[in-house]
């Protein structure tokens, strides 16, 4: 039964290609190579993918490349996206079926790459002599042209052992297509269940292949090659030693195959990890921040608001508090202690989740201590609380930005240690700063009622107003 459905597939998405090919090549030059990427929905992460792909697509034509720029999207791609990236980006979208992934029980597998198994369609783009497959985390420093003189099938070894799929150049061919299709249903062993490992088995002699170097007289080569280095720079070498020394092939590709929360287009990656600067600053030079814009500016003005609000309602709240000739239970105050401080961590943390994911590191810091700034101005206000004991935090958060994004770390375990000395000597202040919290807080609910009786014209019997 799966075997007669992964043949309809496979039928049915030929007609596809096909007849999406022919439409695309009435509208303008056909070029005999291309650059392919892919796009799938059902992770946390879609449109931040959606947004890296388009940048990828759009700093590639910024390059000229001498290639189409092909989009494999699965079926539940939404319109509007395939619509951007084929009128504003001048991409190639191919509607695709979803490779069904029979990995997915595997005790080791990991959801995130439940769908990558539908990078084996660049292999059927037989309308082109040579592809290169590309992940969305990849940065081009240059032109990589010279990549489709390469043979059959060649990938870079940014692992030892194991070829990186992040950037790898093919021929298509049904009949090897096909041939992976029956692979997967004859249960081929795959030890991470992605594409990674399913391609790396399928190639398992590219590492005694010889290494590419691209025939000054244009011709293509036959056969399988092992990329040099240069074309899939793993950036954890950048962070070691905060420079390039690739001694094979020139540095054109940088790739960002670290955890998932870290990829180069969130705002937070930098200055935590120094080259999403680099990315943003080609996203800045070529698709730009206009979608976010609009919810930055709302946002920033939502803060400002609040410190506004806030520093001018500081007596009318005053006045709801009355001092007590007993002292308060001690249950109601510690309560009332538990209540500030998680409202000083709520502060510090809310702010970082709505501020939008993709927007350039300079405006998603400064909106990010924007709104922590606006948040801890209610507390300090509500509280009656000295302002610079909740701020030590805040100027603590900003220093560490600036002591990583220092420019002139020799390398990376300096700038480590940088960080390292630095948290060691802010701890002290930020105990100080929680010690002086404590007892303000303490203070003010020995000196306070904060459950006021609304609703009576004068103020109850023992209570005198302090404003």
């Amino acid at each position: 039964m799966g075997r007669r459905i992964n043949s309809s597939l496979v039928i049915l998405n030929t007609i596809l290609l096909v007849s999406v090919w022919v439409s695309c090549e009435g509208r303008g030059v056909v070029h005999r190579n291309a650059y392919a990427t892919m796009m799938y929905m059902g992770t946390p992460r879609d449109y931040e993918f959606y947004v890296a792909t388009r940048v990828m697509l759009r700093s590639l034509g910024e390059l000229k490349v001498d290639a189409d720029l092909v989009v494999i999207a699965s079926m539940d791609v939404p319109l509007h996206w395939v619509h951007a990236l084929e009128h504003e980006d001048g991409a190639k979208v191919l509607r695709v079926k979803n490779i069904h992934n029979p990995y997915k029980t595997q005790s080791n597998f990991d959801w995130r790459f439940k769908l990558t198994l539908n990078k084996l369609y660049a292999w059927k783009l037989v309308n082109y002599e040579r592809v290169v497959m590309l992940d969305a985390d990849n940065l081009f420093l240059q032109k990589t042209d010279e990549l489709f003189q390469c043979g059959t099938f060649c990938a870079v070894f940014i692992n030892p052992c194991i070829f990186h799929t992040g950037l790898f150049v093919l021929e298509p061919s049904l009949t090897v297509f096909n041939d992976m299709i029956h692979e997967l249903e004859g249960g081929r062993s795959n030890p991470d269940g992605a594409d990674q490992g399913f391609i790396g088995g399928y190639f398992p002699d590219l590492l005694d292949s010889p290494m590419f170097h691209p025939p000054p007289n244009g011709t293509k080569l036959d056969g399988t090659y092992r990329l040099p280095l240069g074309y899939q720079m793993d950036a954890t070498y950048y962070y070691l030693r905060l420079q390039w020394r690739v001694p094979c092939g020139p540095n054109s590709v940088i790739t960002f195959p670290g955890a998932p929360w870290l990829k180069p287009w969130y705002w937070w990656s930098w200055p935590v990890l120094p080259l999403g600067i680099q990315w943003h600053k080609q996203r800045l030079q070529t698709l730009g921040y206009g979608e976010e814009m609009p919810t930055v500016f709302i946002q920033a003005i939502f803060y400002l608001g609040i410190i506004a609000v806030a520093r001018l309602a500081r007596p009318n709240l005053s006045k709801l508090c009355y001092r007590r000739e007993e002292k308060n239970i001690l249950f109601i105050q510690n309560a009332f202690k538990l209540i500030a401080i998680w409202s000083i961590l709520a502060a510090y943390i809310v702010p970082f989740f709505i501020i939008p994911h993709t927007i350039h590191p300079l405006i998603g810091w400064g909106l990010y201590l924007l709104g922590v700034l606006s948040l801890s101005c209610i507390v300090v206000n509500v509280f009656f609380l000295p302002i610079l004991p909740v701020l030590v935090p805040w100027l603590g958060i900003f220093g560490a930005l600036v002591v990583m994004a220092y420019p002139w770390y020799p390398n990376g375990v300096v700038r480590a240690l940088s960080v390292f000395g630095y948290a060691f000597c802010c701890a002290p202040f930020l105990w100080v700063s929680f010690v002086k919290f404590v007892s303000c807080l303490q203070v003010s609910f020995e000196r306070e009622a904060f459950v006021p009786r609304l609703g009576e014209n004068s103020s109850p019997s023992g209570f005198n107003k302090l404003y």
